[in-house]
């Protein structure tokens, strides 16, 4: 459901529930010398899947309301970095556990392994997440980071039925396939039954179908969503709507670091979509968002750029 209107005004506004993270991203400058020391270039940025989605979509000019637990010293820190690209900030304090933290290791060739803490993301519960965040929203965006441990996603479930009921649009992103295999395909699956897109990288569909070439994934995942955007990474990006298949194109970057390269070209996409248009041309606008990105340092856009990025809205 895009651009519903509700007691004659039309809702703009995209809740997004997920993790907020302090990344430390290492850059090796040179070949990796085991036991002892390798000169690398090392950055502590903001980061978090869904904030980081939030963050692009803000600075895309769409209205974003974002729900995330953190530790209670860092809640001031981080809500003013999200709140500087415009959007509404919901950090919940968590008293005993830290912010969410992740080292990723950047190679020669561009790839990531990441080491992972999630720390107070796991313990989003359901009064961090009541009804009343729908009240004046018109789009449900879930990132897979809030469904894989017990706590949360009992929240996040219970939210999206919720905007089921409210005939509020779900999107979702699975955003990790070795968190989806842990859970199961099945239980994601259920989770966000009836949602209207979802937007995952290979990998990922390979685990949530099963199948193993791209244009099967997408057949199989066509199967429980109406509208798919599979991200093939430099292959460009594979879209299903309504019986239909098409490939997008990657638009040209010079990379600096791929970091947040899939939470950009996720709000490039629904910032498009949301807007009334087609899913190849949100691809074609979350391709240009990730090319934004990965020209950039860390996940998020660049300060100061709150609601002035470009994208084919």
């Amino acid at each position: 459901m895009v651009g519903v209107t509700r007691g004659g005004h039309r809702l703009t506004r995209v809740l997004i529930v997920g993790d907020v993270i302090d990344d430390v991203v290492v850059t090796p400058l040179g070949n990796v010398t085991r036991d002892s020391d390798t000169t690398s270039r090392i950055r502590a940025t903001p980061g978090g899947s869904a904030a980081n989605q939030a963050a692009w979509l803000a600075a895309s000019g769409v209205d974003v309301r974002f729900v995330a637990r953190v530790g209670a010293a860092d809640v001031a820190r981080h809500r003013a970095e999200l709140e500087a690209f415009g959007m509404d900030a919901v950090l919940i304090a968590d008293p005993d556990a830290p912010t969410g933290s992740i080292v990723v290791m950047l190679d020669a060739d561009g790839n990531r392994t990441m080491y992972t803490d999630r720390g107070a993301n796991q313990r989003l519960t359901t009064v961090d997440v009541p009804p009343s965040l729908l009240d004046d929203v018109d789009t449900l965006h879930v990132n897979g980071y809030a469904l894989f441990a017990d706590e949360p996603r009992f929240a996040v479930v219970a939210l999206i039925d919720e905007a089921r009921r409210r005939g509020i649009a779900v999107t979702a992103d699975p955003s990790s396939s070795a968190y989806l295999e842990e859970l199961g395909a099945s239980t994601f699956l259920a989770c966000t039954r009836g949602a209207s897109v979802c937007l995952p990288n290979l990998d990922e569909g390979r685990v949530l179908s099963g199948k193993t070439e791209p244009h099967d994934v997408l057949a199989s995942l066509c199967g429980h969503y109406p509208v798919v955007a599979l991200k093939l990474g430099h292959g460009g990006v594979l879209v299903g709507e309504g019986g239909r298949v098409e490939l997008i194109a990657p638009a040209s970057s010079s990379v600096i670091d791929p970091t947040g390269a899939g939470d950009a070209f996720c709000a490039g996409f629904l910032g498009s979509w949301l807007s009334g248009h087609s899913a190849t041309d949100a691809a074609t606008a979350g391709s240009v968002l990730a090319a934004h990105a990965v020209a950039t340092y860390g996940g998020r856009p660049p300060a100061g750029s709150g609601g002035h990025l470009q994208t084919l809205r």
